[in-house]
């Protein structure tokens, strides 16, 4: 049996829609996309650059199904892409465990017991797709299926259920995509033109807003809050909420993240 290219699937309650798409098997990462009614009674448009997406890779695909199998009570990653940061988490409701809590920034969206295991048949199917066909050799991929999607053929693909909410997932210009990068990852951290491992610390002071197994959100003196990895904190504070308190943090993550100023 052949399997399908491109995966799109809508979840809409009232006031708040998710949108899960996936462009094309051979790309080993999946898009969540979050738009909420106004009020006046329409929906965002991302065309507009309204609502919020996100990508998710192979592991965090892993890690959603591993609470939809209800292997874990919730999952929460924390991605950042320039200066923007956003947090998701799956999450089973404490009350009824049979309700799923998807919180992707400041949305939220409440799935139920047939669109948790839609969800959850779709993303096992996807992931299995994807292991196959995204982690393949381009050679493997051309022998095994020769279709060349063309860009106007990924563009009518994303068409559909409600005008204007789907928009080309290729076309990266005209989407703002959040990239995931958990704190863990140093990429989106390190220093520039660093020539040693020596790491200099700075002392501030701040106090814990919210907290991830890697990272803390602080609230500096001056007001401004910001998302640090705790692997470039010294690990001597609090983990009380709310108290001011010192910090010993990396110097480069002060000057990413314009803390001093």
């Amino acid at each position: 049996m052949q399997m399908a290219n491109k995966h799109n699937m809508s979840f809409f309650g009232q006031t708040t829609g998710m949108i899960f798409q996936s462009a094309a098997k051979t790309e080993p990462w999946i898009f969540f996309r979050c738009i909420k009614k106004k009020p006046n009674g329409n929906w965002e448009k991302p065309s507009k650059g309204e609502g919020k997406v996100i990508k998710c890779s192979l592991e965090e695909i892993i890690m959603i199904l591993s609470v939809l199998n209800k292997k874990k009570e919730s999952w929460s990653a924390y991605h950042s892409f320039k200066d923007m940061n956003t947090q998701i988490q799956f999450k089973w409701d404490e009350n009824d465990g049979e309700t799923l809590w998807v919180h992707i920034g400041n949305y939220s969206k409440m799935l139920k017991v047939s669109q948790i295991e839609l969800l959850r048949l779709l993303l096992t199917h996807v992931l299995n797709e994807k292991i196959e066909f995204a982690t393949s050799s381009k050679e493997t991929q051309d022998e095994n299926y020769k279709e060349k999607t063309s860009y106007n053929e990924q563009k009518e693909v994303l068409k559909g259920q409600k005008k204007g909410v789907y928009k080309d997932l290729n076309k990266r210009d005209s989407l703002k995509i959040i990239e995931t990068v958990e704190p863990s990852q140093s990429s989106p951290y390190k220093r520039k033109n660093s020539n040693t491992n020596k790491k200099q610390f700075n002392k501030i002071k701040a106090s814990i807003k919210r907290e991830t197994p890697k990272a803390l959100l602080l609230e500096v003196e001056n007001g401004k809050e910001v998302w640090v990895p705790k692997s470039g904190v010294k690990k001597d504070y609090s983990e009380e909420k709310g108290i001011s308190q010192s910090f010993d943090i990396e110097n480069w993550i002060l000057e990413k993240k314009n803390i001093l100023n």
